[in-house]
């Protein structure tokens, strides 16, 4: 996939940044703290929450409330919490499996309602320019120390 210069691009599995692998490796071998990334990937998993929520299919809340925002050393990730709510993965994503008499599995197939996808999808530049600009301070400052 083109990226038209750019640093990062959009496939399958979200935004990918050309180069972030190295980019840790190489602040590791500086002798930099790489925990420093980990609040610019919780920001952008929280922006990305919140675009996501109000789209979020609602029967008794508790997929809505399960979603917590994580950001870790290398990504930002929208996960649920616990196994409160085992139907999320099927319900964001889809299940054309059901029904299944001999599992006992009642209804039809789950349609996909890919509320997250849809959500960082449509804050696509946000998330690109606040990553490009966070990363960038976490550069400048280690380069004033």
């Amino acid at each position: 996939m083109a990226n038209d210069g750019k640093v990062y691009s959009f496939g399958p599995g979200g935004l990918k940044v050309d180069g972030a692998r190295t980019l840790r490796r190489n602040l590791k071998k500086a002798g930099v703290d790489i925990t420093r990334l980990k609040p610019v990937h919780t920001e952008i998993a929280e922006r990305v929450l919140a675009e996501a929520l109000p789209h979020v299919p609602v029967r008794t809340g508790k997929l809505r409330n399960a979603l917590k925002p994580l950001g870790t050393n290398a990504s930002a990730i929208v996960r649920t919490t616990g196994r409160t709510v085992p139907y999320a993965a099927p319900v964001h994503w889809g299940w054309g499996t059901r029904p299944n008499k001999g599992k006992k599995w009642r209804g039809g197939p789950i349609r996909s309602n890919p509320f997250l996808w849809d959500a960082q999808e449509r804050i696509r530049g946000e998330i690109e320019d606040t990553y490009m600009d966070k990363v960038q301070a976490v550069l400048d400052a280690i380069a004033d120390n």
